[in-house]
C-alpha cells in the first residue's frame, strides 16, 4: 500500500470516530457523477445499491473513494447516503482508477486487433507493480479467417503460452462465441475482485457477456478506431459474478511508467526479479553492467529475447519521460 493510502485511510479514522455509532458497511459498486452506489456488506447482489454523496471532508483531504473500496456509511432521510470513511485499501490502481482489484484478467485477442507482446509487457509491468497478480486470456481463439491468418493466430497463441507459462503466469484460451474457456475462467474469477483490461476490440465485453448470462455490454466492435476517445467517458462498474465481482472497465492502451511512480522496472519482470540477488553489483540495472545476472541468462536463452527487448525498451521510454521533467 502507498504511504499516500496509509496516511489517507489513517486521517479518515480519526476523522470518523465520533460518529461510528449507526455506521453501515459497503462496497462501492460504482461511481457517477458524484455519486457513489454502495452496496450493503451480506445483502444478495439482486439488491439495489444505495445512492451515497461523500462527506465534503473527503475532497478538503485530496481522497477520493474509488469503486471497489469498502467504506463505512450513514443513511440520510431521503433513503439516500453518505460515505463517511473508506477503509484502508489492499491495492490501488491508478488507470482504470479501482481499489482492492486482487486479480487482473489480461485480454490480448489473436487475431484482431493482432497480438502485441510488447502492449502485453506493458500491462504485466502495470499489474506487477500495483501488487496483483495477472492472469492472461487469449480471446478470439475462433474467427475463421483466410488460412494465412489463422496460422498467424495459432502461432501468436503458441508463443504466449511458451514464453508466459514459462515465467509462471496462468493462460486462458477463449472463444465467446463457442462457448470456449468460459466456464474455466468464471471458475477461476470466483471469490475475487477481478479487473478485466486490455486494448479496445479485444473482446473483453464478449467474454463477460459469455460469463454473465443476461449481461448486456455494449460490445464495441474495432470500428471504435473512429472515436478514439469514446471509451474514456465510460465508467467503472462492479458487475457481480456468482461469488465475486469483475470490474468492467475501459479499454485503456496508453501506460505511462512516470505517471505509474514505478522506480523499479525490472522488479515488474518476474523472471528477472528472481535473478536479480545473483548479480554482482547491487541496483543493476541490467543493461551493461558485468557480471549481470540477467544479461547472463539473455544470452544463454533463460529469459526470453523478446521480454528483455522490451525491458531495455521501456527502461529508455522512461529515462527520457524522467530527463525530460
Amino acid at each position: 500500500m502507498s504511504s499516500q493510502t496509509k496516511k489517507n485511510s489513517n486521517n479518515s479514522k480519526n476523522n470518523s470516530n465520533s460518529h461510528h455509532g449507526d455506521m453501515l458497511r459497503g462496497t462501492i459498486v460504482k461511481a457517477l457523477s458524484g455519486y457513489y452506489y454502495v452496496r450493503a456488506e451480506g445483502v444478495s447482489t439482486d439488491t439495489a445499491p444505495v445512492q451515497c454523496r461523500a462527506r465534503g471532508i473527503f475532497k478538503k483531504r485530496g481522497v477520493s473513494p474509488l469503486v471497489g473500496d469498502e467504506v463505512l456509511y450513514s443513511m440520510t432521510d431521503n433513503g439516500e447516503g453518505t460515505v463517511e470513511e473508506v477503509m484502508p485499501r489492499r491495492s490501488e490502481l491508478i488507470r482504470p482508477p479501482v481499489a482492492n482489484i486482487d486479480l487482473a484478467i489480461l485480454v490480448f485477442s489473436v487475431t484482431e486487433p493482432a497480438l502485441n507482446l510488447q502492449l502485453l509487457d506493458k500491462f504485466l509491468v502495470h499489474i506487477e507493480h500495483a501488487g496483483i497478480e495477472p492472469v492472461l486470456c487469449l480471446s478470439k481463439q475462433d474467427l475463421e479467417n483466410d488460412g494465412m491468418e489463422t496460422e498467424e493466430a495459432q502461432l501468436a497463441a503458441s508463443s504466449v503460452n511458451r514464453i508466459y507459462r514459462s515465467i509462471g503466469y496462468e493462460v486462458f484460451g477463449t472463444s465467446s462465441r463457442k462457448g470456449d474457456g468460459i466456464e474455466a475462467l468464471h471458475e477461476r474469477l470466483k471469490g475475487h475482485l477481478a479487473v478485466f483490461a486490455g486494448q479496445s476490440g479485444v473482446g473483453k465485453s464478449s467474454l463477460l457477456n459469455a460469463i454473465v448470462p443476461g449481461l448486456t455490454l455494449e460490445t464495441n466492435e474495432i470500428s471504435n478506431r473512429l472515436g478514439r476517445g469514446k471509451h474514456t467517458t465510460r465508467h467503472v462498474e462492479l458487475i457481480a459474478i456468482g461469488g465475486g465481482y469483475v470490474a468492467d472497465t475501459p479499454g485503456f492502451s496508453q501506460l505511462d511508467f512516470a505517471e505509474l511512480g514505478i522506480e523499479d522496472l525490472s522488479y515488474c519482470f518476474v523472471e528477472m526479479r528472481h535473478l536479480a540477488s545473483d548479480c554482482k553489483f547491487r541496483g543493476c540495472t541490467h543493461l551493461h553492467e558485468p557480471g549481470c545476472a540477467v544479461l547472463a541468462a539473455v544470452d544463454k536463452g533463460g529469459i526470453e529475447r523478446s521480454r528483455y527487448d522490451n525491458y531495455v525498451l521501456f527502461m529508455n521510454e522512461w529515462n527520457d519521460r524522467k530527463r525530460r521533467y
